[in-house]
């Protein structure tokens, strides 16, 4: 009886300590209390700090709702995926293996020749100064990932199973995204049920991502790996699906065959090419002995 209570006890905690540092995510972005809308220079800057000093409070609250039996065995660094083994396979093996879930996207961008682009310098020096590009690019991925994966699936696998902790841990990251239905209301004016609809839509794909992150990030144990998949994903966008319609037949059926083979294909290679011992990981230290 006794053990099954401590046992509650430590989910609770571990559910409450997830939403304490959810919380502090979003009151760090918004205690600047700023009159401009998000995408104003000067809102950005100050977000940018937020979320540089989140990259150091989040690890403290980690530690504090971390077990003794996890610590023990790993240190704080491992817990977040900062390690250099298996660092190389971390970089490239998830991005390939996100680019080929973008298989349908990736061919729509070549059709119409924006892939050209990638190759011009002006392309990279012009987002490199565009504080909005360095925001979805750099700052967001990278502090969103390290916040709500780094140091929230620790959290919950301690005592939860992995498949639960995986599908856990994407609700406060997509609850998150709520907040931007108050800008949309008071800075871009739109109706309460328009900015409700957007938001709705939001928390679904963002969710649905934050699902395959913390499913990257258990099995390969690479903060970079959640990074640049992340990155990566903002890169490309929403799929513009209705783009396809306007396509001529044989190009509509051979960029449509491309999104299904790519989802098909990702879905046969998820789990080869996240293979722990791929990234000189082992996931079982993330569970507390009963």
């Amino acid at each position: 009886m006794e053990q099954d209570f401590n046992e509650l006890f430590k989910c609770f905690k571990s559910v409450f300590v997830c939403f304490f540092i959810s919380v502090a995510y979003l009151a760090s972005l918004h205690i600047w209390n700023s009159p401009y809308s998000r995408d104003h220079p000067s809102t950005i800057k100050k977000r940018f700090l937020s979320a540089f000093l989140m990259l150091f409070v989040s690890p403290v609250i980690l530690y504090l709702g971390l077990d003794k039996q996890i610590t023990d065995k790993v240190n704080l660094l491992e817990v977040l995926g900062l390690r250099t083994q298996g660092l190389c396979q971390a970089i490239f093996m998830p991005l390939f293996l996100t680019m080929i879930l973008f298989l349908g996207p990736i061919s729509m961008e070549l059709y119409s020749g924006l892939s050209k682009v990638y190759t011009e310098e002006m392309y990279w020096y012009s987002n490199l100064t565009n504080l909005r590009w360095l925001r979805n690019h750099v700052v967001a991925p990278l502090s969103e990932e390290f916040t709500f994966r780094c140091c929230m699936l620790p959290l919950l696998i301690q005592c939860f199973s992995p498949t639960v902790a995986i599908l856990m841990c994407p609700l406060f990251f997509g609850v998150a995204h709520f907040h931007l239905m108050l800008e949309r209301i008071h800075h871009l004016g739109m109706s309460f049920s328009q900015a409700l609809t957007i938001s709705c839509f939001q928390f679904a794909y963002t969710t649905i991502f934050g699902m395959y992150s913390a499913y990257l990030f258990y099995r390969t144990g690479h903060f970079a790996s959640i990074f640049i998949a992340h990155a990566y994903c903002n890169h490309m966008g929403f799929p513009e699906i209705m783009e396809i319609t306007t396509y001529k037949r044989h190009k509509k059926i051979i960029v449509t065959s491309l999104f299904f083979i790519g989802f098909v294909a990702w879905c046969l290679l998820l789990k080869p090419l996240t293979e722990p011992s791929w990234y000189y990981h082992d996931p079982s230290w993330y569970k507390v002995a009963v």
